[in-house]
């Protein structure tokens, strides 16, 4: 039977494909050290488990409404507040199902069959994905060392063309871990708005920050749309809960969206969100990013000796894009080899970029200092054999 010629254009997550292996070898008694998957050791903070308990206990199972909880809405505007110094109308903030929630309502609002989309090569599979879906053709722009892994305001002026409708930033990115700074998320707004586009930024590893203070587009102009999520910094990826900030003028037709798209966002997790804007909760997740750092740089000193560690920290998220170009030009094969030889799970280059990205890995410094060096250690004995 012949599908949707839309889910054609979907290539495979392939790291989900790695992770099945890794987790099949790990069932058959292999000590498998998972550097694959964005999702760190850390449990949900305990303040948002109780939290979620009492939501339970206390019957709040039913449907909120479909832009999300008032009080939760309200918290979100708080934080922008308190964090970033914005004032933010709750009613502009939209309660979604995971991150991915958000970028499928942004997706369907904002581009359409023939329009174009600029955003950063590499970059998270599933904002190409969605822009398809969504009928969009999307321009892949090669990022490197030259403009800090990021797409700038030079790049979207050169590559914006007649029918290009929106640009799309990460920051910090995935799978890089780089950062724009206020100066340059300014200048791409400008650049945005004076060829009449439209803006959206992913931020869900915001707060995930090492080197600079986290920020965010909102404090910059109120015309971008910011997706973000509580899966990463607040440490509750399964319970899939994010948001989307829009413009305005934009939050009735979100509305209309959310609606028959997905009604609502769960009710128990949004319930347990709530918790996570507290001073407790805040003081546990802060001691998780201190963690995350510490964790960064011991894996960058580790990797330094086998001369792989990046030129460019990631300032960031919580990745390393790691060139392999010299051992091998098949970053899947690199990868599945690895798993197989020393059992360590790392996710090939293809996943994200789609240019280059046979000479690149990604590793996720999700797991303990000590079990990160060794990873490093098996991953040399590995080279050693190339």
């Amino acid at each position: 039977m012949p599908w949707s010629s839309r889910v054609g254009q979907i290539a495979p997550f392939r790291v989900m494909s790695l992770l099945e292996t890794a987790q099949a070898r790990e069932a058959a008694g292999h000590d498998v050290i998972h550097l694959e998957v964005g999702e760190p050791d850390f449990a949900t903070p305990e303040p948002v488990v109780t939290a979620g308990q009492a939501a339970l206990a206390a019957g709040h199972t039913r449907y909120t409404p479909a832009a999300g909880l008032p009080a939760l809405r309200e918290a979100i505007a708080r934080h922008y507040a308190e964090h970033f110094a914005t004032d933010i109308d709750p009613g502009r903030i939209l309660v979604t199902p995971g991150a991915s929630g958000a970028l499928l309502l942004a997706s369907q609002l904002l581009v359409e069959s023939g329009d174009r989309v600029l955003m950063a090569d590499p970059n998270y599979p599933c904002n190409r994905h969605f822009m398809a879906l969504a009928g969009a053709e999307v321009d892949a722009v090669p990022v490197g060392l030259d403009s800090g892994w990021q797409l700038d305001a030079g790049l979207v002026d050169r590559h914006w063309r007649a029918d290009t409708r929106l640009a799309m930033l990460a920051t910090p990115s995935n799978p890089t871990g780089h950062m724009l700074d206020a100066r340059q998320l300014a200048g791409v707004a400008e650049t945005v708005a004076a060829r009449g586009g439209e803006l959206l930024v992913d931020e869900i590893y915001q707060g995930l920050c090492y080197d600079i203070a986290p920020l965010s587009v909102a404090s910059i102009t109120p015309n971008a749309f910011v997706v973000n999520s509580f899966s990463k910094y607040f440490g509750m990826t399964g319970w899939r809960l994010g948001w989307l900030l829009a413009p305005e003028a934009a939050v009735e037709p979100l509305t209309r969206l959310a609606q028959n798209v997905f009604l609502a966002a769960s009710t128990p997790a949004q319930h347990a969100a709530l918790a996570a804007f507290t001073p407790e909760c805040r003081e546990i997740l802060e001691g998780q990013r201190r963690e995350l750092g510490r964790r960064r740089d011991a894996l960058l000193v580790a990797l330094a000796r086998l001369g792989l560690a990046p030129s460019l920290p990631p300032q960031g998220a919580f990745y390393l894009w790691l060139d392999i170009s010299r051992y091998s030009r098949d970053s899947q094969v690199f990868c599945q080899r690895l798993l197989e030889e020393e059992n360590v799970a790392i996710t090939p280059g293809i996943d994200f970029a789609v240019t280059g990205g046979e000479g690149y890995v990604r590793i996720a410094f999700t797991t303990s200092i000590a079990r990160l060096e060794e990873a490093v250690n098996r991953l040399e004995r590995f080279l050693a054999r190339q």
